[in-house]
């Protein structure tokens, strides 16, 4: 049984989850997942955070990809950090930069369990600004740099690949060896704030091209999370990585206030399977939840499966077709064989983000010098 084959009816336990710490952030990206912005006053305590971190080593997770939000905002984040360290369940943190001072930054150097990424989507101000905001591209440039001084190798430069920055993929790979550093790419989907700026941000079908020749020709030290199955349509032996949804089977999201989604990027009513406060705790969602028994079973693969492409992108991403209107048994809206144009051309609604934490005033300053870079507690 190949890999695949094991992994689409799930694991005892996730390989690895994402767990968004806060909704609180200091930038309002346009495409965010989450609707990112202000903090939800009802997310998990510190000693629930920590009797979730139990119960991720009893299961054998193996690592947590911790996001938001911004994470480091939370004022116990470091300590959640150390607890989750010394209890054997690695971490890797997302992070805008904004608290990577040259402390932090040594601080994170001397852990062989912490992994950073920061987040980048522009090889220039002008192109990463228009998405992150003013002055984030200075902050990310600024945290890579006390990185680097830290003697922080490999930390990963993260980047959501949109048609504005497509073209950039060499300069990104550049600042990533500038910096001792690796190049991470991830897929944009149109989930959160991105349902609303998909039509603008996403890449053209010849900018799909560019991509994929370019990681077939440049890209083997270039990590790309298992977001571009969908480019295996284009033949030629695909591209490294699982190339399968794993959507409940081993991976999943938990959100600030506990509650259990198959999909980091399918924050949606949908596809909540639990929280974690409920009987049982996490351990329970992830075992016995309805949605995650379904998602275990066979699939029906529609039309796709007389595509001669099928065995290599599976249909494509759940999340980016389910918040473009089509059927999780279609084609993704991107695929390359253009079914995917085709059937969007018949949709007549789409879902709406089930949360906003967007900010309703201007977000806070980017500004590291500020005595106060970034609101620990945006309620309002």
């Amino acid at each position: 049984m190949s890999l695949v084959d094991e992994f689409q009816y799930g694991l005892d336990a996730p390989i690895c989850l994402t767990w968004e710490l806060t909704y609180a952030c200091n930038l309002s990206c346009v495409h965010c997942l989450s609707s990112s912005g202000r903090r939800d006053p009802r997310e998990l305590s510190t000693a629930e955070c920590k009797a979730l971190i139990d119960e991720f080593e009893r299961m054998q997770v193996f690592y947590v990809n911790i996001g938001g939000g911004e994470p480091t905002v939370r004022p116990d984040f470091w300590e959640l950090v150390d607890y989750a360290t010394e209890h054997h369940v690695g971490v890797k943190f997302s992070t805008n930069g904004v608290k990577i001072t040259p402390e932090v930054a040594r601080r994170l150097a001397a852990s062989d369990y912490v992994d950073v990424q920061i987040s980048l989507d522009g090889a220039t101000a002008e192109v990463n600004d228009h998405v992150r905001g003013p002055g984030s591209y200075a902050t990310a440039i600024r945290a890579m740099r006390h990185l680097a001084d830290a003697g922080f190798e490999n930390f990963k430069i993260s980047v959501v690949m949109t048609r504005h920055n497509v073209s950039q993929l060499d300069a990104f790979k550049a600042i990533a060896d500038r910096y001792g550093a690796q190049l991470r790419i991830t897929r944009l989907r149109p989930s959160g704030r991105g349902a609303d700026t998909w039509d603008e941000l996403h890449p053209t079908a010849a900018q799909q091209r560019e991509l994929y020749d370019w990681l077939v020709a440049k890209g083997e030290n270039v990590l790309t999370g298992d977001s571009f199955f969908h480019l295996a349509g284009y033949g030629g032996g695909g591209l490294p990585g699982l190339n399968l949804c794993g959507a409940g089977r081993v991976v999943c999201l938990v959100d600030p206030v506990g509650d259990v989604y198959a999909c980091p990027f399918a924050i949606h009513d949908t596809f909540l399977a639990g929280n974690t406060r409920s009987e049982g705790g996490f351990a329970r969602v992830w075992r016995e939840s309805e949605l995650f028994t379904s998602l275990r079973s066979p699939q029906s693969a529609g039309a796709c499966t007389s595509c001669s492409a099928f065995d290599a992108c599976r249909g494509g991403c759940m999340a980016a077709k389910f918040f473009t209107g089509l059927p999780l048994d279609g084609p993704d809206p991107e695929c390359v064989r253009g079914h995917g144009e085709l059937a969007l051309a018949g949709v007549t609604s789409v879902p709406k983000p089930s949360l906003d934490h967007s900010h309703r005033r201007r977000p806070v300053p980017v500004t590291i010098g500020m005595r106060r870079p970034c609101d620990e507690n945006p309620l309002a």
